[in-house]
């Protein structure tokens, strides 16, 4: 059996009790990784605005819970808040890392991706902090995420300069049909 077999979690929707151990993963990634351009932790209390923000929209904030733990998590916000860009939205996912490689990101991923076509949102965009972030790169590859673009040397953060790989995904038709709220419009 191999350890990602052997590694059990089950995933289901965030809730408040949840804060403390997606605050912990955060951190951990703030301070000692390049997937986030933050380099202070945010309070329990800010991650908490931010999962009441993306729940005010009606969009998904999932964790992955192993033996009673969160050992990730993934939440899908609005790509820019301009209106033509209302039916894009941007996806982020954060694992523990004693939890990582285990298929706990391809999981999370999935059902977001699931969740926002579900929605009617029609594309999906990837920001990956670190052009050098190969895991989470091949991540969004397997699961039909297309790279766009890179931004060399985008931000600073651990003494030195680091870049971002835009990747997008079309969610449910894409950009082949209007959303059914705009062809209902026409």
């Amino acid at each position: 059996m191999s350890d990602a077999a052997a590694f059990r979690f089950m995933l289901r929707d965030s809730t408040p009790g949840d804060l403390d151990a997606v605050a912990g993963i955060y951190a951990h990634h703030v301070r000692f990784g390049l997937g986030s351009f933050e380099e202070t932790p945010p309070s329990v209390e800010e991650i908490g605005r931010r999962r009441e923000a993306v729940l005010a929209l009606s969009l998904p904030f999932l964790v992955a819970v192993s033996d009673g733990r969160v050992v990730g998590y993934a939440y899908a916000g609005l790509y820019r808040t301009r209106s033509a860009y209302r039916y894009t939205l941007e996806d982020s996912i954060y694992v523990a890392p004693d939890a990582a490689r285990h298929g706990i990101g391809r999981a999370l991923l999935t059902r977001l991706i699931e969740r926002c076509a579900a929605l009617n949102y029609r594309q999906i965009v990837a920001v990956i902090g670190d052009s050098d972030n190969t895991a989470s790169i091949r991540l969004h590859e397997t699961l039909g995420f297309v790279r766009i673009g890179v931004l060399p040397a985008i931000g600073f953060k651990h003494g030195r300069w680091v870049g971002s790989v835009l990747m997008q995904r079309p969610l449910g038709a894409g950009a082949a049909t209007l959303p059914k709220s705009e062809a209902e419009s026409a």
